[in-house]
């Protein structure tokens, strides 16, 4: 699933029409759903542009990015990865929103998107690096047009529209996602995002991620309006919610907005309701603000369990091929981190070498520093 960025995206023959929309009115809080819980299809029969196989290839991607994220955890409580925030229950948003990109489109993360990453082709050993604090964990093959992670809550939603706004600038016809999640709608940076991305009609889909906690703190505290997606009206775009862990529905309401926002009409909020299923991070302890019987209840909703039912159902997955999927996904994960943990340490220098072209004096000299307290404290 690595595609190549030489090619670039066309604009739709048509624009898409926006009835799409308007059949689920976020004041109303009607959800895009494709997928039941069991498995069984809502409609009839699956939106079209939507097949079996690449559903099965969505579900090999999802349980890859299972399996990593399992790894990468196990990992942590080894000492041999740092602080990292898992992705378990949250795959169907990263890789159904991911999977409605091109070739040429761009994808800007916050931290809970690994799928995505996987999607685009970002090698899984430079996701490992990066969470064992390795500068080159944040460099990516060039073809990849993908941002390193985001820490800091929304301030990536700002880059994405800048990335947009510059699509724009040079006539081209790229698309650009970005993720962000329930809390981070509570930032300056994700109203100022929205606004200029919607008075310059950048071709942005902001991507939410709302599952239900922004650490600690429930949704119920972050805003006072019924949908997230309502958020889109004050602003004069579209916007949809959609069930986050239905991957068919993901992938629809994403390709929807991707074709929306490349056919120059501008941005679209999606709201993707949804649910971790595992600790805010690795530092984190969710018994102390959540109760066991609602992480039940999110449990039944898995994403993995949902495509997996769907895909039984069509004889298209039974449990020999569940098994031996796995096997080769942890497999993958073993040989990913070997590579991350071979790659040569950090010298000092890479903490002043990836901030601006070049170093200025200042920079050099907290370096210089550095190699001094690092030099004293190995020989006293």
């Amino acid at each position: 699933m690595n595609p190549s960025s030489s090619r670039t995206a066309e604009k739709p023959a048509a624009p898409p029409d926006n009835d799409f929309f308007s059949q689920f009115d976020p004041l109303v809080g009607k959800k895009l759903g494709i997928l039941n819980e069991d498995g069984t299809l809502v409609a009839q029969a699956l939106p079209s542009g939507l097949d079996d196989e690449k559903l099965l290839a969505a579900y090999r991607i999802m349980t890859q990015a299972r399996v990593a994220d399992l790894k990468a955890v196990s990992l942590q409580r080894q000492g041999r990865l740092f602080t990292l925030p898992p992705n378990m229950g949250q795959e169907a948003c990263a890789v159904g929103s991911a999977l409605a990109l091109e070739a040429g489109d761009w994808l800007v993360p916050a931290y809970r998107e690994l799928g995505a990453l996987l999607v685009r082709g970002v090698p899984l050993s430079r996701i490992y690096m990066y969470h064992g604090g390795s500068e080159y964990g944040s460099v990516y093959p060039p073809e990849v047009r993908v941002l390193p992670p985001s820490v800091p809550i929304s301030s990536q939603l700002l880059h994405a529209v800048g990335i947009g706004h510059a699509v724009n600038y040079l006539g081209g016809c790229e698309v650009v996602m970005t993720y962000f999640g329930d809390g981070g709608t509570s930032e300056g940076d994700f109203h100022e995002a929205l606004n200029w991305a919607a008075v310059f009609n950048c071709p942005v889909v902001f991507f939410c991620n709302n599952n239900q906690y922004a650490i600690s703190q429930p949704r119920a505290r972050q805003t006072k309006s019924k949908t997230i997606a309502q958020k889109a009206i004050a602003y004069g775009m579209p916007g949809i919610q959609v069930d986050g862990n239905d991957l068919p529905a993901v992938y629809y309401a994403a390709r929807e907005a991707v074709n929306y926002a490349r056919s120059g009409k501008g941005p679209v909020l999606i709201e993707a309701e949804t649910y971790r299923l595992a600790a805010h991070t690795t530092s984190d302890d969710p018994s102390k603000y959540r109760t066991s019987e609602e992480e039940e209840k999110w449990k039944g909703r898995d994403p993995l369990i949902r495509m997996r039912k769907y895909l039984e159902s069509k004889n298209l997955w039974n449990d020999s091929l569940e098994e031996k999927e796995k096997e080769e996904a942890a497999r993958k994960a073993d040989e990913a981190f070997r590579e991350a943990e071979a790659f040569p340490p950090n010298s000092p220098d890479e903490i002043i070498n990836h901030v601006y072209e070049q170093p200025n004096d200042e920079l050099r000299k907290q370096a210089e520093s550095l190699k001094s307290f690092l030099k004293w404290k190995e020989g006293r």
